[in-house]
């Protein structure tokens, strides 16, 4: 028997990579069902970013991973909006938010409804803002190399 029973976590999982699998299979460990909440395009521009992937097709990707049992659009931040709606026990979130002004808030109006937030070690070596860099670096230098 797992611990939880509806689980819970949100990402924009733009240019799929492990870090994504990691969290959702260590997520699926935990709790029988997952849901799991793909940012929209639109609300991928609050970290003043553009999603490469788009969002349909980010959500189509997230749900066919096996650790995934549904898939939501994320349209707000507000995760207790999300509660109300899913009525999780638990929330999953990457460690690099323990300890925000955000997530300590968080953690206090979820504790008052009796879900648990599980932080997950960030994947070290991956991650989209790495990818988008490698790419920008590869496209700027082709476009240097065709110039000269």
């Amino acid at each position: 028997m797992k611990k939880y029973k509806v689980g819970y976590t949100a990402g924009v999982f733009d240019m799929f990579h492990i870090g994504h699998l990691n969290i959702l299979k260590r997520a699926k460990e935990q709790c029988e069902f997952l849901i799991v909440g793909v940012t929209t395009d639109e609300l991928v521009s609050y970290k003043n970013k553009q999603a490469i992937i788009p969002h349909e097709e980010r959500m189509a990707i997230v749900e066919s991973i096996k650790y995934v049992d549904k898939v939501v659009p994320q349209e707000n931040m507000d995760k207790m909006q999300a509660w109300e709606k899913y009525k999780f026990d638990v929330m999953f979130v990457g460690s690099d938010w323990k300890g925000t002004d955000k997530w300590n808030e968080f953690e206090r109006q979820f504790g008052e409804v009796g879900v648990d937030i599980v932080y997950f070690p960030y994947t070290q070596g991956t991650s989209s803002t790495q990818l988008r860099e490698v790419l920008h670096k590869i496209m700027h230098s082709d476009v240097a190399a065709t110039r000269e």
